[in-house]
């Protein structure tokens, strides 16, 4: 593997190569809103270590590639202070260059993290339109000792973030999309930013994962039409001026072939000038003006998430979509073809549409054919059934072209519920915003025994559990009933596992898995993946040294004999009564700091609400 130098020169040859692909067809981006985007990157001293592989650098790279010339950019640092090292400005060549110089100033670590003071100030400066910020963190707030005492004062910061300034972003036209670069992120943290600004929120934790995300985030911002890729084969219909292929393959993939519908082949080495063909060890980047009318194939190694972008003057559009979709909630879409802006005659050309949710896998979920209405052609998705990070993707076919755009999408639980052992019960918030204890009504079951829930805020409710068998694992199943609108519907919510560490397990089949975050709730606790890796060794520690009791008796009744054998021969050797004095300190120590610890940091076990 290379080292961090090598990294950054192939994360900068991606950078230009894709700064080129985002900049092929200018003419695709809608300029309505006039968004601008400011990327704000966490340069803390925990970055440095939940980041090893400087995934950051190639964050920045890559985002810059894929902004199309005439947006509007800039990029701050935030640690204890916040910098804006590049202002706000129009994307062209000199902006990127100066944007590549800048990786120095993206590894002088700060020593703590203050997230709420960077989005401030990021959001501060004017825009034309939508401002949209890039987050790129490993999402825990570490303040500085100075500004108060800890953890209490990192604590009120995140509230703050999530209760206010959350909310008075999304009021001022701010969309935060937010991406964590550790597992022992407080991923909860990175998720509620973006749903409650309408962003989108990913986990990159190896350079794909990051370009993927990177690509949706763009996608999201200056949506762009493609035509379909399938096994390696796209159609290039009349009304296409260029087309751009990004092809992704392997390090050790054989070369990649293009193939014209007149059957004219094509290499990297071998292109005429025409075609610009670029090469790098993990994609393929070919842009052909004027292509030929018909199918065009590729032959080689087609990777997942390769797309094929084109500039025309017949354009896929869609209405607004939502960033998140939820559970139980059917997703109404709408979408039309125009050619150089006016609608398709729709006696003439009227096209087919249809809509797809696909997971982070690409497996299709769920898809609709869309019925023409009033120019226009509408339909409802049915609700996801699955969490996480997914993709709506629309495809418009009519006579003699094909049309698609991809919109990235975050799924999740409408309500969200997690299990307080201690406490002994469940506590449930409404993700989905229109759900409230005013239309809303839950109950669990638990083993044959219906329990009700009790409703203790405006969108928040309680479960109170009964006696638990500790070493036994049961699922809870909950049911919502929610009246909107004169309807009364029953939505059944992912099953809560109760005492999962349990030694048996109670109907445990088709458990939910997790989604980003593992916690949600307004001024809760943050979940188990947002722990510094501290605690997590500590509580080995603990669980070992818990454990030394049976052990000792263990080597014991295996060692008594020969225990007896040393005594005899050395019982009266001073060394050996300075090792068990040694022995007994140690214990004294251990027992000392286990209890300190305990009363410092009490156990605590908080599950995902899926």
């Amino acid at each position: 593997m290379p080292g961090p130098c090598g990294r950054l020169i192939c994360m900068l040859t991606l950078g230009c190569a894709l700064w080129l692909w985002a900049s092929l067809a200018p003419a695709q981006v809608d300029w309505e809103e006039h968004p601008d985007v400011r990327v704000v990157v966490d340069v803390s001293g925990s970055m440095k270590d939940n980041d090893p592989e400087r995934l950051a650098l190639s964050a920045l790279e890559m985002l810059v590639a894929l902004l199309p010339n005439g947006a509007t950019a800039g990029i701050w640092t935030f640690g204890e202070t916040v910098d804006n090292p590049l202002p706000l400005g129009e994307v062209d060549a000199a902006w990127l260059e100066r944007a590549l110089a800048l990786p120095p100033a993206l590894q002088d670590y700060q020593q703590y993290t203050d997230i709420e003071a960077a989005l401030r100030e990021a959001a501060r400066a004017d825009a034309n339109g939508w401002r949209h910020l890039v987050l790129l963190t490993d999402g825990m707030i570490d303040l500085s000792p100075a500004q108060g005492s800890k953890p209490e004062v990192d604590e009120a910061s995140r509230r703050r973030l999530l209760d206010e300034l959350a909310t008075d972003l999304a009021d001022r036209g701010v969309t935060i999309h937010a991406i964590a670069f550790s597992g022992q992120a407080d991923l909860a943290l990175v998720e509620r930013l973006a749903q409650s600004t309408g962003g989108l929120a990913s986990l990159a934790e190896n350079p794909e994962g990051l370009l993927g995300a990177f690509l949706d985030i763009v996608e999201r911002i200056f949506p762009a039409d493609q035509v379909p890729l399938e096994e390696g084969r796209f159609v290039i219909d009349d009304a296409v001026e260029t087309f751009s292929a990004l092809v992704f393959h392997q390090p050790e993939d054989t070369p990649l072939t293009l193939i014209a519908p007149d059957g004219t082949r094509y290499r990297a080495n071998e292109a005429p000038g025409a075609i610009r063909w670029q090469v790098d060890p993990r994609f393929d980047l070919i842009r052909v003006p004027d292509p030929q009318i018909g199918e065009w194939r590729l032959e080689g190694p087609v990777g997942e998430g390769s797309r094929i972008n084109v500039a025309s003057s017949l354009h896929l559009r869609t209405a607004e979509l939502p960033t998140t979709l939820y559970l139980g909630f059917e997703v109404p879409v709408e979408a039309w073809v125009e050619r150089d802006g006016d609608p398709l005659d729709a006696e003439k050309q009227a096209p087919s549409l249809s809509v797809s949710l696909q997971d982070a896998e690409g497996d299709i979920q769920s898809r609709i054919s869309l019925q023409p209405e009033a120019g226009r052609y509408r339909g409802r998705l049915p609700a996801p059934a699955l969490t996480g990070n997914a993709r709506l993707v629309f495809r418009a076919e009519g006579p003699g072209f094909q049309r698609q755009r991809v919109q990235a999408v975050n799924v999740l639980p409408a309500i969200g519920a997690v299990y307080r052992p201690r406490q002994g019960r469940v506590v449930l918030a409404a993700e989905h915003p229109r759900l409230s204890h005013d239309n809303t009504t839950i109950h669990g079951e638990l083993q044959g025994e219906r329990l009700e829930a009790r409703a203790v805020g405006a969108s928040r409710w309680v479960i109170a559990l009964p006696e638990l068998d500790e070493g036994q694992s049961q699922p809870l199943l909950l049911t919502a009933v929610i009246e909107q609108q004169g309807e009364t519907r029953e939505l059944s919510l992912p099953r809560l596992i109760l005492n999962p560490d349990g030694r048996v397990g109670i109907d445990l089949a088709d458990a939910p898995g997790r989604t980003l975050g593992t916690e949600r709730f307004e001024g809760g606790e943050q979940g188990a993946a947002s722990r510094p890796a501290a605690d997590t060794m500590a509580d080995r520690f603990v669980a070992w040294a818990n454990r030394l009791p049976e052990k000792a008796v263990g080597l014991w009744q295996a060692g008594v004999p020969g225990l007896q054998r040393l005594w005899q021969a050395h019982h009266r050797d001073p060394r050996l009564w300075a090792a068990v004095a040694l022995i007994v300190a140690l214990c004294l120590v251990i027992s000392f700091l286990l209890r300190r610890r305990r009363a410092r940091h009490p156990v605590r076990r908080e599950e995902p609400h899926v």
